[in-house]
């Protein structure tokens, strides 16, 4: 299991993404399955600060990873101000892209690639937890 505590501040999106490259290494992951869990963190984390801490606001992001076997678990956890990413309306892709509203596919990636996702709101925390198939 990895787990890494963050500053809610984009800068610590570099950091996050050295960490798991370093953790697929040790797990001996394919460059396309860290390259899948660095795009979902970076979604992910990108939203708990955008949304949950703005105006770069204090606050702390937790991340932990666990695999068992071919399963990844992610939980991100956040102090933010409610955000159920799970809201957000996936986008219509049939509109040209001049249409589309801004926002939105990054979470519909995110669904895309999870096998499953899960969010609730605990102790004034909002908790993500998805897991993803690697490796398999």
């Amino acid at each position: 299991m990895f787990s890494i505590a963050l500053r809610a501040h984009p800068i610590d999106l570099t950091r996050l993404g050295m960490l798991v490259d370093r953790f697929g290494a040790e797990h001996r992951l394919a460059a396309d399955d860290v390259t899948k869990v660095n795009l979902v963190l970076d979604e992910i984390v990108s939203n708990a600060i955008k949304h949950g801490h703005p105006n770069e606001a204090d606050g702390e992001i937790e991340v932990s990873l666990a695999l068992d076997g071919h399963l990844m678990t992610i939980l991100v956890s956040d102090d933010g101000i409610p955000f159920n990413p799970l809201d957000v309306p996936a986008p219509n892709l049939d509109l040209p892209i001049e249409e589309r509203p801004v926002g939105g596919l990054g979470v519909h990636i995110v669904k895309a690639v999870s096998e499953t996702i899960a969010y609730r709101r605990e102790n004034g925390r909002n908790l993500l937890t998805l897991t993803m198939r690697v490796g398999g």
